[in-house]
């Protein structure tokens, strides 16, 4: 009943045999034994197929994740794709400051609020400035090739 394969219903009832008599001293007199050995076998048969799953899972512990779902024709792949460093930086020091600093520190990693906080603006302000700032960069690097 609990698995649709013949060979996989003997060894679920062959491993809930052997752990009912390894386990015989904690069965109770005067207890349904059927409930007491369907209830070992449908454990048995839960965790058996937690690990199942659990060993199925595969783990992705590359690096670069943000290559794996990509096309194939990204642009990544070639040098004429890819801006450097240096031209990224030059287009994003071209700002004013009002834009560069808050769009800096959020590409160093820092939360929207501390950066209100460290220039002393609301938070819709810094949203707005960095929101400003991507779309300055998009134009600054659109024509690059």
């Amino acid at each position: 009943m609990l698995t649709s394969n013949r060979e996989e219903a003997e060894d679920l009832l062959q491993d809930t045999t052997l752990k009912a008599l390894d386990n015989s001293d904690k069965y109770i007199d005067n207890i349904n034994f059927k409930g007491w050995v369907f209830t070992i076998m449908r454990n048995i048969f839960i965790n058996n197929y937690r690990r199942m799953v659990r060993n199925q899972t595969v783990v992705d512990r590359t690096e670069d994740l943000f290559h794996l779902n990509l096309p194939q024709e990204s642009g990544f792949g070639t040098p004429d794709g890819t801006y450097t460093i240096k031209e990224i930086q030059r287009a994003i020091n071209s700002f004013p400051a009002e834009y560069r600093v808050p769009f800096a520190m959020h590409v160093a990693g820092y939360k929207y609020h501390e950066i209100a906080t460290h220039l002393g603006v609301p938070l819709g302000t810094v949203k707005s400035r960095i929101f400003f700032a991507r779309q300055k960069l998009q134009c600054a690097l659109k024509d690059y090739k």
